[in-house]
């Protein structure tokens, strides 16, 4: 059962988020915690993510943006590393409101709600006629990269504030997949050369207690079906369409990570 749930849903959230840039990791994970203990599944979805990601750099890398991916990815990295510094002081902070439903808890927290209203900008800015006309000049790049970083270290939530910066940078549809997937790419493996001795000894550990080897590969797998599966779409789609397609993501996001469900 395990092995077709895993499967099914890395294979349709990848080929989902091959045009968005985030979520595959927020959707997947819980998935994983069906059937196996929080730490397992964090460390599970976290390798699903980068072997992903790295596929997809193999699919389409070669199509991005070489000068706005290093101005948007050496920015973003030293963001993350400052934010997941800071993490420490701002995990200390007090839930702004706390609430019960379904038996369940929910907490909205302070820097949640700060990243919940950028994305909700965001969207807004490609839904509403009289912003979407709007776009970053080259020279903000930077900023947009160290911001996304900066509250992706902070919380994890990197990849949607990437995309929000990259559809606004004026690139074409296929430089924007591009330039997305390897920005994501060296953000992650940025921070895995800091984090990396703590981050993979945990996680391999973990990992190989579980015994969870071939799901993992399942999932991994069916992830790379799915990215392929959306280069393909991808092809059908117009950039209008991709604009839709993250604007709608931005503004789910956005409402849960502002209600605490995320």
């Amino acid at each position: 059962m395990e092995y077709i749930l895993i499967s099914a849903v890395a294979l349709i959230v990848s080929g989902l988020t091959f045009f968005s840039g985030f979520g595959l990791g927020t959707l997947l994970m819980p998935f994983f915690a069906i059937f196996f203990p929080v730490e397992v599944a964090v460390a599970a979805t976290a390798i699903v993510h980068l072997a992903n990601n790295i596929f997809k750099v193999i699919l389409v890398g070669r199509d991005a943006d070489k000068n706005i991916a290093i101005k948007f990815a050496v920015p973003a990295a030293f963001g993350a590393l400052i934010g997941a510094w800071l993490l420490g002081f701002f995990s200390e902070l007090q839930p702004i409101v706390s609430y019960q439903l379904s038996n369940k808890s929910f907490s909205v927290m302070p820097v949640k709600v700060i990243i919940a209203i950028l994305m909700i900008i965001f969207a807004l800015v490609e839904l509403l006629p009289a912003l979407s006309k709007y776009s970053f000049k080259k020279e903000q790049i930077p900023f947009g990269g160290f911001i996304s970083g900066f509250f992706g270290g902070l919380s994890g939530h990197q990849g949607a504030l990437r995309t929000a910066f990259l559809l606004r940078s004026g690139l074409e549809k296929k430089s924007f997949i591009g330039t997305m997937v390897v920005s994501a790419v060296a953000v992650d493996v940025v921070r895995l050369v800091v984090y990396g001795s703590t981050f993979l000894i945990k996680d391999i550990t973990v990992f190989q207690q579980s015994g969870m080897q071939t799901l993992l590969l399942a999932g991994t797998l069916s992830a790379f079906v799915g990215s392929y599966a959306g280069k393909y779409l991808f092809e059908k789609v117009t950039f209008k369409s991709i604009q839709v397609i993250v604007a709608v993501m931005l503004l789910t996001m956005g409402m849960a990570l502002g209600f605490g469900v995320v």
